[in-house]
């Protein structure tokens, strides 16, 4: 037994877990990883065995190319990043600028600029998706992490910080050895809004806090130089690497009935946009301070978002104050002409509305700045010249595009290194603390959905012999999902049991898809023989990817089958674990009570195996939590998947979305999740009302209540009209009062002052600052703070507490 107290003061979540690590043998499959080495990309400087460069004003690199470094005001470290950047691109011609403002940029070989990729990837790990990475003989692979929805079940800030840290690391060392970039554009945080979206597995889930929380930290560990965390002047700030929110907004169609993202116009309402859709790039520009933001393919309200000078100039260059670019989706200036046939633009000019200029952007502008920096793709390269030529756009509103892009390349050392990262290299990738960290990772992302009489976790005194059945058992790709490197190390399922005991294995179904029973009797006659039986299904990229969204929420052909007639048949206990990102409606798995316990492993990474033996076996303790609701199928028969409200619309009978909204039945809901053990909770504190002292000069708001309701006299006020320095501070106790160590996220929402009119039903908030934890934003738009009577609640409402707020003029 295990007493614990936390004072839960500002905290985001607490987790406390004794951790306990297992060993398990590690096998390189070479075949696997031949397989990904399906796209290399080598720069002009790379070796062999590392790289021949160095840094851009290298006094010996510019000797080497006949030049004289002192020369060039751009390599003079005692200048200002940004005066460098002015004067580097004041040297170049019109066509030498416009070659640089593709992801590919050529360089301009007479002032000693080499060619730089800007496109890689670190979703979950360095990744040979863009062409700026590359694995081979020297480098063969990076960690492979879990796939963010997995981690992001831990609901651990420090966890989400480590990943970050950790692919950095390895990031740099491939950058030193000429195998990578310094630019990745990582994270995705689009919220998910609907269930059938392919990309759910990229992303941390559907509350917009949480998701933005991730980014913070994520985005911290890839960019945070030791040190300069709290640099004064953040537009010159050292970046260890360079990250990238993605994408921006309202992004999460794929293909969907053949509504594609290039085509799909996303209806959204102001008060879903502040509310929902950009809080979590808010949170990562401004909390995060990440260093670029990518638009995407998709259109908002009409406008395509790489052309909307509301979304990319004054909301993230103007409030937000983004120090660094942004960057289009892959092709996404092509698809604005040829997929949206935006205004009827020629090639010309989509990239001077993009960039800056012309019918879209002048119309909105209310600081002189650019939309689009960078094109990922070929129109800028291309276009750019002639756009300027035809009197389109300026050529200054290139040179303001090109120094944003140097000034990020200067504090990412590019032009004159950063020595504490000199010495990093083949060491510093796949190392088992990075292992090891993935392991831990895929622990604390895996989900325990039911445990029936303590079926789990198994006695590996007791357990000798198990069926390992199903078709996701010995996998292997399918853990890594996409935007994924070649790992260092694969651990499937079955290897990992396999040190438990003799081990009977049985595939069930020949592919994800299982499009025949024929594999069904083996299956069968291995679970009546064995102690224990554990059936591995689920889904993977055949079914929900990039470019592919679901069609429903079903196990796919006869998993359903296969799952009912192993247990049926099981001779011991039947545990079920379930590989997928997006919910799968499994209420007759949940239902049935030969089914004991229920895992949920998302896609765990390169360790996956390890750690779901850990926890079948009891060497772990379970403590993630879902960060989605799991609906029943017929939910999407309720809705088109393309319907962007989140609020429900009575008028067509459509439900709402996300826990905030959705008030229907569930398979399982946001935040739910099992221990082995049990928590008791205690608040041990009062919470006082806040009374908030107003002057001439703040006003009060009214906001919409329900008929009968009770309206205070000052019913709101605007949160930028408020100094938000009241805080809330409680303590809880919680008290583990079962039998083993665990651990346990704490959960802590607020819910606002009965009455008001379409508010959330639970919002998610950890850091307990009255305007921050409070607000809401009303139908048009505004946050507000409501006078009244808010609720605190703890969990799933295990404990609650009123909160006054009230407003009194001074």
């Amino acid at each position: 037994m295990a007493n614990i107290y936390s004072s839960f003061l500002f905290a985001y979540c607490v987790i406390f877990a004794l951790l306990i690590s297992g060993q398990a043998r590690d096998i390189s499959n070479r075949d696997i990883y031949e397989k990904l080495y399906s796209k290399l990309y080598h720069p002009d400087n790379v070796t062999p065995t590392g790289a021949n460069f160095t840094f851009v004003c290298d006094p010996k690199r510019f000797s080497s190319l006949g030049l004289d470094v002192t020369k060039f005001a751009f390599c003079d470290k005692s200048l200002s990043y940004d005066v460098r950047a002015n004067d580097l691109v004041k040297q170049m011609t019109l066509s030498e600028k416009a070659l640089q403002l593709g992801d590919s940029n050529q360089g301009v070989p007479r002032l000693g600029l080499p060619k730089y990729e800007w496109w890689s990837e670190a979703l979950h790990g360095v990744s040979n998706q863009g062409p700026g990475t590359s694995f081979d003989a020297l480098v063969p692979g990076a960690t492979s992490f879990p796939t963010v929805i997995t981690s992001a079940s831990s609901f651990n800030e420090s966890l989400w910080l480590a990943i970050g840290q950790a692919i950095s690391t390895e990031a740099r060392a491939m950058y030193n050895l000429g195998r990578a970039g310094l630019t990745f554009w990582s994270p995705n945080i689009n919220v998910v809004r609907d269930p059938r979206w392919g990309r759910i597995l990229e992303t941390p889930g559907e509350d917009p806090f949480v998701i933005g929380k991730y980014a913070v930290n994520f985005v911290r560990g890839l960019q945070d130089v030791e040190g300069t965390e709290n640099f004064k002047d953040l537009n010159s700030r050292p970046l260890k690497v360079s990250a990238c929110c993605k994408h921006f907004a309202a992004y999460d169609v794929d293909n969907w009935k053949s509504v594609t993202r290039f085509i799909f116009d996303a209806r959204v309402t102001e008060q879903d946009m502040v509310e929902t859709f950009n809080r979590p790039f808010e949170m990562c520009v401004k909390e995060g301070d990440a260093s670029s933001v990518m638009c995407s393919y998709n259109r908002v309200n009409g406008i395509p978002t790489c052309a909307d000078p509301k979304l990319l100039n004054q909301t993230i260059r103007g409030d937000w104050d983004l120090h660094g670019y942004i960057v289009s989706d892959c092709d996404s200036v092509e698809v604005l002409v040829d997929q949206h046939k935006w205004l009827g633009d020629s090639n010309e000019d989509a990239v001077a509305h993009t960039l800056r200029a012309g019918k879209s952007c002048v119309k909105y502008l209310l600081i002189p700045d650019n939309c689009l920096d960078l094109d990922c793709g070929s129109y800028y390269p291309k276009y750019m010249e002639s756009s300027v030529q035809q009197g389109k756009v300026r050529e200054a509103d290139i040179d303001r595009s090109l120094k944003y892009l140097y000034v990020v390349l200067m504090r990412l050392g590019y032009f004159d290194g950063i020595q504490q990262y000199t010495s990093l290299g083949k060491k510093d990738v796949c190392s088992d603390e990075h292992v090891e960290l993935a392991r831990e990772a895929a622990r604390e992302g895996i989900v325990l959905l039911k445990n029936i009489n303590d079926a789990l976790p198994l006695d590996a005194g007791k357990v000798k012999s198990l069926a390992v059945i199903g078709p996701h058992a010995n996998a292997t790709l399918a853990m890594i999902g996409n935007y994924a490197g070649i790992p260092c190390q694969f651990n499937s399922p079955l290897e990992a049991l396999s040190q438990y005991g003799e081990v009977n294995y049985q595939v069930g179904c020949a592919q994800i898809g299982c499009g025949n029973d024929s594999l069904i009797p083996p299956a069968m006659q291995a679970a009546q023989n064995a102690d224990a039986t554990i059936i591995f299904v689920g889904i993977d990229l055949s079914i929900e990817a990039e470019g592919l969204d679901r069609n429903d929420l079903l196990l796919p052909g006869f998993q359903t089958q296969l799952i009912n007639q192993v247990s049926g048949a099981a001779k011991g206990p039947v545990t079920l674990v379930i590989l997928s990102a997006g919910g799968v409606d499994i209420s007759f798995a949940k239902n049935n009570p030969k089914i004991g316990a229920i895992l949920w492993a998302g896609y765990p990474g390169e360790k996956g195996g390890p750690a779901i033996a850990d926890i079948i076996f009891g060497k772990y303790n379970p403590g993630g939590r879902l960060p989605i609701t799991w609906y029943e199928a017929n939910y999407t028969n309720m809705l088109p998947m393309t319907s962007m409200p989140l609020r429900p619309v009575d008028s067509l009978g459509y439900p709402g979305r996300t826990y905030k909204f959705f008030k229907g039945s569930t398979v399982f809901p946001f935040g739910y999740g099992l221990s082995y053990t049990q928590f008791n909770y205690t608040l041990t504190s009062t919470v006082s009302s806040t009374d908030i002292k107003l002057n001439k000069l703040q006003h009060c708001y009214s906001i919409r209540y329900g008929n009968g309701s009770f309206v205070p006299p000052c019913p709101a006020v605007r949160i930028d009209d408020l100094d938000c320095k009241d805080e809330i501070s409680f303590e809880i106790e919680v008290k583990n009062v079962g039998a083993r160590d665990g651990s346990e996220v704490v959960l802590v929402y607020s819910m606002p002052p009965e009455g008001i009119v379409a508010t959330h039903k639970k919002k998610v908030k950890f850091v307990l600052n009255v305007c921050s934890s409070l607000q809401v934003v009303d139908y048009n738009a505004y946050s507000v703070l409501p006078a009244g009577n808010h609720t605190i609640s703890v969990g799933d409402d295990i404990v609650s507490f009123p909160v006054p707020v009230n407003f009194q003029f001074s």
